[in-house]
């Protein structure tokens, strides 16, 4: 795998988000081991005797420009703190967290719902990360482990069509949809761990604390994935690619006719030019 620098990535962080018209900045991601690897001047909201979830400092990012440095110190979202392995506590200890939650029926719909989703927990405990950093991409000051995009369908749809252009096993999607730890959990730390881009639909929490908008949804992939995606951009079909904004086939071929009223009116401007031809 050639080695990027963080100018590449600024750069075509840049490119990415000129090319696609994206209204907020794709992230990027960077799990850490140590408080010291966060940069000086990122926000720890904990210094102030303040907290944010996860999915709030990467909104604050991708909307306002902003870097932060998140810890369990700083993260009130407590199970995402524990998903992520920063809190070393067990498989059962999470699944009866979100027993307490309500999301699903029952602690058996938990307990299958982990089975997926938390099988490897105490393989990520072991990793030992503490944390992670976040910046919008095009000021990033590391080599980022996850980015994560946001835009609409169509803005989304390219970056898709980029990843699969060759149908390379190295790019495939795998997605699971929970509705919940959607931008964390997906959005950045799956795509960092299974070395593969995740679909992101915004999921309840994403909403109620990141202000995520209902036409927004999301990818995570791998940082080095995204020089995968500028070569291919747009390249989809060729000539016929839609691009963005999107190209889309318009009937240009109608005339008046088209409604009743329309050829209303035309008669009535015929009507008139014809009565002053005639005066």
């Amino acid at each position: 795998m050639q080695d990027y620098t963080k100018s590449d990535y600024k750069k075509k962080g840049k490119e990415l988000y000129d090319k696609l018209h994206l209204s907020s900045y794709p992230v990027a991601i960077k799990y850490i081991k140590s408080e010291d690897e966060v940069p000086r001047g990122y926000t720890r909201p904990s210094a102030t005797g303040k907290k944010m979830s996860i999915c709030q400092a990467f909104g604050m990012s991708r909307k306002w420009g902003m870097s932060y440095g998140i810890t369990y110190k700083d993260n009130f979202c407590t199970p995402a703190s524990l998903g992520h392995g920063w809190i070393p506590l067990s498989k059962e200890e999470m699944i009866e967290s979100q027993v307490k939650q309500g999301w699903h029926k029952d602690i058996d719909a938990e307990r299958r719902r982990a089975e997926k989703l938390y099988d490897k927990l105490e393989d990520i405990i072991k990793e030992g990360f503490c944390g992670l950093i976040c910046a919008p991409l095009m000021k990033t000051r590391f080599i980022p482990d996850t980015i994560l995009v946001f835009g609409n369908g169509g803005q989304i749809m390219h970056v898709i069509h980029a990843l699969t252009f060759e149908h390379d096993e190295k790019y495939a999607i795998t997605s699971a949809f929970e509705g919940y730890g959607e931008s964390c959990g997906k959005g950045g730390l799956r795509p960092f761990l299974s070395k593969k881009p995740q679909i992101v639909m915004p999921g309840a929490g994403d909403r109620a604390f990141a202000g995520i908008q209902e036409h927004e949804i999301g990818i995570g992939f791998p940082g080095f994935h995204l020089f995968y995606i500028m070569d291919n951009l747009f390249k989809s079909g060729g000539p016929m690619n839609i691009g963005y904004p999107m190209r889309q086939l318009l009937p240009l071929e109608l005339d008046e006719n088209i409604t009743p009223g329309f050829k209303w009116v035309k008669e009535k401007m015929e009507e008139m030019e014809e009565k002053k031809k005639g005066e």
